[in-house]
């Protein structure tokens, strides 16, 4: 059987070369006789007078409702594309379908069955059109089509016309009558409705749908639970005055009289389960429920009355429900949250709502490993691993002790070192333990909608640069994370302590610093007491904006530094035998994200900016807080450290300056980026980065590294490329590919471009996660 596939294949494109050469009517071949090949939308005109504004939603409504796809076509940014190359009609019209074999399942992943006129239906399609303009007011209007055909007969595009009617406005509204406590609240709330109160708005089944939902929440949160929106209805009469619509609201007939009873809070139990299931119920009555856990299992019960909202004998509310099961599941404890409301059948009453919540136990261990990687044509390689275990109940009260363990190891091949290999690495391990609440006096203004943390961490971090040294950095600190509104979130730091130390260096490193001590400074070994305050505002405006903006303020030594001034000691001041680093830094970023069409196509802009100096008792920011720029979330077509500060380069074929000292006090980065849906989870993205670092002390050793007006455009970095995202909501796996466009040094070449070689202006990087 394998023997006759290369003939198969053979036929096949020989009929496939026939096919494209067959006239163009091939393609209405199989047509039938009484129906025609819809080639696509020719448009949608409106004849209407200048009193007749469509709003531009509505436009786009009737568009979506008529705009169907033909063959051989794309959609792009929510508009349809139709490419010249009908293959899949080409083989549907002239190919054979043999039963099975090679060939037939050849022609069912080609052929393409076409999109004819009796598919699409135009007919129906101008009475949708029709009700569009009727449910926003637009009433008497008509729409007509047209087929739009060529020299060839079987093909046509459909034009539609509209002519909408004049816009009815909402005369008048007429409300129920005040006779009983549920007619009352929802006269109350249709008053405060923003489209049923306001002066003669367009009639509109939309925006009354949107009352609707919005009077039956309200009942809802006042004691009527099982009310729902299609007990409202709306009568409207154009009648009474002409081109007017007069509004009369009333309720359905049908309405069952539990839905008319006004609700109290009864008995309120929470019910937790273990994950593993069974266990050992434990019952026990606390100040707003009546608690029954399966034991073993550890919970603590003060948090049971912080996140019960309901309190009995008060009016039942969704509310309630809502923010219960939001303060229950922010926690982090629980995999599954279920609330059940119920009339209790055994009451006199029977306006009483019994509640029940039921929770089941999360595993209380989690598990995270985080892969990146890059790559660069110039034999640059840098894998990286971060392994991380958490326990996210240790106590009972949510508190989470996360362990990380972070490796990171890159080298580069050949070039300069005589065919040594010159690699590096970098392994940490870090340790936190975050609770759910602040563990400080209560100066922080928070809010119960949110949940405040309070994080202890511990870490390490080995560095070695085998060729030049080898440093370890300890630290530790305490912070304190909240929100006092729901796009801010702040994060406080009143004390974090890093310890640096070089632990051994090598006589080459030894003499490049003697050389070059500006950059010997920020390699001493020092603490480094530091403060920080970090704000965050995140928010979605609408479903087609987006606006993150971030700075950070944090100073060094500070504090220490006016101790000991208060004490009187002068000069260089020392915590434990070793000078302390004193300065002050500050980075801000923001982010704008805007969708472009219908889909989920988005434009994501980037700028970030910050600036560090060193004085009193340090003549250089340290090392492991200066800037660096590249990677795989900067600028993506050079590799980490391998630019800057601004023009600088370095000694010809020295391979120092690629690791050490590509680092500054100031910083700035510009990114835009176009994310698009390819198919499925699959996501493409096409990206433009510019940045570079610079000092703001000038270096007589690097020179042109010194941030000046005058060179600032001149010294960017700027890089394009493309990348695919692989995203599953939890998880985005990402490869980017970048090129390089201009280089900030002097490269050999002239002009704007100054890569060496296209090959060489190539950068690789694999991540997880967006880059911003």
């Amino acid at each position: 059987m394998k023997s006759k596939h290369p003939a198969s294949i053979l036929h096949a494109i020989l009929v496939a070369i026939a096919a494209f050469a067959a006239v163009s009517c091939s393609t209405t071949r199989r047509i039938p006789d009484d129906d025609i090949l819809y080639t696509g939308l020719k448009g949608v005109s409106y004849e209407a007078p200048d009193s007749v504004r469509l709003p531009s939603a509505m436009k786009t409504s009737i568009t979506n409702s008529v705009n169907v796809r033909p063959n051989n076509s794309v959609s792009i940014l929510g508009y349809v594309w139709r490419y010249p190359f009908p293959l899949g009609l080409w083989v549907y019209n002239n190919w054979p379908n043999p039963e099975k074999g090679f060939r037939h399942w050849l022609y069912e992943k080609l052929a393409a069955e076409p999109v004819l006129l009796s598919d699409v239906r135009p007919e129906v399609r101008t009475h949708m059109i029709e009700q569009i303009l009727d449910n926003n007011g637009f009433f008497r209007g008509t729409a007509t089509y047209e087929l739009i055909q060529g020299r060839n007969k079987k093909k046509a595009k459909v034009k539609y016309t509209v002519t909408p009617g004049p816009g009815f406005p909402v005369d008048t509204v007429e409300l129920l009558p005040d006779t009983c406590h549920l007619y009352h609240l929802i006269d109350s709330l249709a008053l405060k409705d923003r489209y049923l109160a306001a002066k003669s708005p367009r009639f509109s089944t939309d925006s009354l749908n949107i009352a609707r939902t919005r009077i039956v929440n309200g009942l809802r949160n006042r004691g009527y639970y099982f009310f729902t929106p299609n007990f409202i209805e709306f009568l409207a009469d154009s009648i009474a005055r002409r081109e007017h619509i007069a509004l009369r609201l009333t309720l359905a007939s049908n309405m069952p009289p539990f839905a008319r009873r006004r609700y109290t809070t009864g008995k309120v139990t929470v019910h937790l389960d273990r994950y593993q299931g069974g266990g050992t119920p434990d019952t026990i009555a606390t100040r707003r429920a009546t608690l029954i856990q399966m034991m073993p299992s550890r919970f603590r019960r003060k948090l049971l009355d912080e996140a019960i909202t309901f309190r009995k004998g008060r009016v039942f509310s969704v509310r309630n429900m809502d923010r219960t099961q939001s303060y229950l599941s922010r926690l982090g404890i629980f995999n599954a949250i279920d609330i059940q409301p119920c009339i209790d059948t055994t009451a006199t009453d029977r306006n009483v709502l019994d509640v029940d919540v039921y929770a089941t136990f999360d595993s209380p261990l989690e598990a995270s490993i985080e892969v990146n990687a890059s790559s660069k044509s110039n034999s640059y390689i840098g894998p990286g691993l971060t392994l991380g275990l958490t326990n996210k109940n240790v106590f009972g009260g949510g508190e989470q002790l996360s362990v990380k363990l972070t490796g990171a190891y890159e080298w580069q091949t050949g070039h300069g070192r005589k065919g040594n290999v010159f690699n590096s690495y970098e392994v940490g391990l870090n340790a936190s333990l975050a609770f759910p609440r602040l563990l400080a006096p209560k100066f922080f203004r928070g809010t119960r909608r949110e949940l405040n943390w309070t994080r202890i961490s511990l870490g390490a971090d080995l560095l070695n640069r085998p060729h030049y040294f080898k440093m370890a950095q300890f630290n530790t600190g305490i912070s304190y994370d909240w929100r006092y509104r729901r796009y801010v979130s702040n994060t406080f730091t009143p004390l974090k302590i890093t310890y640096t130390k070089l632990i051994h260096t090598t006589t080459e490193f030894d003499s490049i610093m003697t050389a070059n001590p500006a950059v010997a400074q920020s390699f001493k070994s020092q603490f480094i007491p530091q403060m920080q305050f970090a704000y965050v505002y995140d928010r979605a405006f609408g479903r087609d904006n987006t606006l993150n903006w971030s700075f950070t303020v944090q100073e060094a030594g500070n504090v220490f530094w006016g101790l000991y001034r208060a004490c009187g000691v002068k000069g260089e001041k020392r915590l434990f035998g070793l000078p302390f680093s004193q300065f002050v830094k500050g980075q801000a970023q923001l982010v704008w994200g805007r969708r472009l069409g219908r889909g989920d196509n988005w434009l994501v802009t980037r700028v970030a900016a910050g600036a560090a100096h060193a004085y009193g008792n340090s003549s250089q920011v340290p090392y492991s807080e200066q800037f660096y720029i590249g990677g795989a979330n900067s600028v993506r077509a050079f590799t980490v450290r391998s630019i800057g500060p601004g023009s600088y380069r370095g000694p010809e074929g020295s391979q120092a300056v690629d690791n050490f000292d590509r680092t500054g006090t100031f910083k700035f980065e510009a990114n835009i980026e176009y994310r698009f849906p390819i198919m499925g989870p699959l996501h493409g993205a096409l990206f433009v980065d510019s940045g570079n670092i610079w000092l703001l002390k000038s270096d007589s050793l690097r020179p042109g590294g010194t941030l000046r007006a005058s060179t600032f455009l001149k010294d960017l970095a700027l890089g394009t490329g493309f990348g695919l995202r692989f995203d599953i909501s939890m998880l985005v796996v990402r490869a980017d590919l970048g090129i390089g466009i201009h280089c900030p040094y002097d490269t050999g070449k002239r002009g704007y471009y100054n890569m060496e070689s296209f090959k060489k202006s190539l950068a690789f990087h694999l991540a997880i996660g967006y880059p911003f």
